[in-house]
């Protein structure tokens, strides 16, 4: 019997704890990027993933990831409603921790992938289609490819791709999927100025997803050891280079930068640097932060121009999809076994064969990710309409979806309009009495 260790128990404890941070963290950081009148909504959105994504893993979802094999493509229901799931270590995946701790560490991922979508539908999703796609989305497409790529027998695996703590199976997902959910949701209706309703928000969100990300990545070593320290390394080298990249970038394509384009600058080196954050060196992983930081703020801003039709509200995929399918690519260049005698060498150390490999593995969880989406989409629209009316996103998601709004003193346009109308009439009826 595998003996638990108390110091690799007490980090993942820390690290779960911490990815379960990054949901909330999401909620302000999308939050504090939309209108006034849905920034409710947008933190509602993403602290429900939470409960139903949660409640989801704990039926059949870890089952379906993390417990048997079916040719590759989905695991069993042995562990489905986490039956067998307890003290004891699985030393398929994790030997020297609780069963129920490795559980509990992958279902924040679980959670917080499908909530990393809500982004590119904000504003125009209907609360009850959103609750309804989040719990299928998690159940057939992340669970799948969560056992394509990290499965015992999973297909992906068995190619020998690496994809240390979610590259494909978090942003690939989200950020293709994303890409379908704004197509079939369609442009929203009154985007005249979108101004973000508040920056600091944004920094705070920015904040709590940067800190939560060091357990994401640190914790995929599933050790308190020095895999553990070097992907704290990586990540935080990764990720501020980004940050200068980008912010070059603005300065001399735009004359000034700014401070949500410095956020998600951040958030798309630590996107990047996810699916290498154990296998490459720290000198790859500062290259792989400035060329995706470079890249990703060129791939928005070519989106945006070429592509009017597209409404990707905060840009999801430009820093999941580019970014993550850029993390994958470079792990199969930059992978070195000198960092991780487990891993393989890429391409710069003479095995293109690794790279082919993860080109191979990044088509199939895009074609599954953006094939499924369309489908669940198109249930759910079946069983609730999946966008609001016009006159409900006018209104704002805020009230019109839940009664509520950020702002106490918030009137409703429409309120605002009525009473407009109200004071021009009896201005109007005035004039009339005194011109009698």
């Amino acid at each position: 019997m595998d003996k638990i260790s108390s110091g690799d128990t007490s980090w993942l404890l820390v690290a779960t704890a911490l990815v379960m941070l990054m949901t909330p963290g999401l909620a302000f950081f999308y939050a504090g990027m939309v209108r006034t009148k849905n920034v409710v909504s947008t933190l509602y959105q993403n602290m429900m993933a939470l409960g139903v994504v949660g409640l989801v893993w704990a039926i059949c979802g870890y089952s379906l990831s993390f417990s048997g094999n079916s040719g590759g493509l989905i695991g069993d229901l042995n562990f489905a409603f986490l039956k067998g799931v307890g003290a004891e270590p699985n030393a398929d995946f994790a030997a020297t921790i609780p069963h129920s701790l490795f559980m509990l560490f992958q279902c924040m991922f679980a959670v917080i992938t499908p909530a990393l979508i809500s982004g590119a539908i904000a504003e125009r999703i209907q609360i009850k289609a959103w609750l309804v796609f989040i719990a299928l989305w998690s159940l057939f497409v992340y669970s799948p490819v969560a056992h394509w790529v990290w499965g015992t027998e999973g297909w992906i695996r068995n190619l020998g791709v690496l994809d240390f703590a979610g590259g494909a199976v978090v942003h690939i997902t989200a950020g293709y999927s994303a890409v379908v959910a704004a197509l079939v949701l369609g442009k929203r209706k009154h985007v005249n100025e979108h101004k973000p309703y508040d920056v600091g928000m944004v920094l705070l969100g920015t904040t709590l997803l940067w800190f939560g990300w060091f357990g994401f990545n640190g914790g995929s070593a599933l050790a308190a050891n020095g895999l553990a320290v070097h992907a704290f390394g990586t990540t935080f080298l990764g990720s501020i280079s980004a940050l200068v990249a980008w912010t070059f970038v603005d300065i001399f394509t735009k004359g000034k930068p700014n401070t949500v384009g410095a956020c998600c600058a951040v958030v798309v080196g630590l996107v990047t640097i996810t699916p290498a954050a154990g296998f490459v060196t720290f000198s790859s992983a500062i290259l792989m932060g400035l060329l995706s930081g470079a890249i990703c703020n060129f791939a928005i801003g070519f989106i945006k121009k070429k592509f009017a039709s597209y409404d990707d509200t905060l840009d999801v995929f430009g820093c999941h999809g580019v970014g993550g399918t850029l993390g994958m690519l470079f792990t199969g260049i930059f992978a070195s076994k000198a960092v991780n005698p487990a891993g393989a060498d890429g391409l710069l150390y003479g095995n293109p064969g690794l790279l082919v490999s993860h080109i191979i593995g990044t088509l199939g969880v895009i074609a599954a990710s953006a094939i499924g989406t369309f489908l669940i989409l198109k249930v759910v629209d079946l069983i609730t309409p999946i966008r609001v009316s016009e006159t409900e996103e006018y209104q704002g998601l805020d009230v019109a979806c839940h009664g509520e709004s950020i702002n106490s003193n918030f009137e409703p346009a429409y309120h605002k309009d009525n009473h407009q109308e109200e004071k021009s009439k009896s201005i109007g009826d005035e004039k009339i009495r005194k011109f009698a």
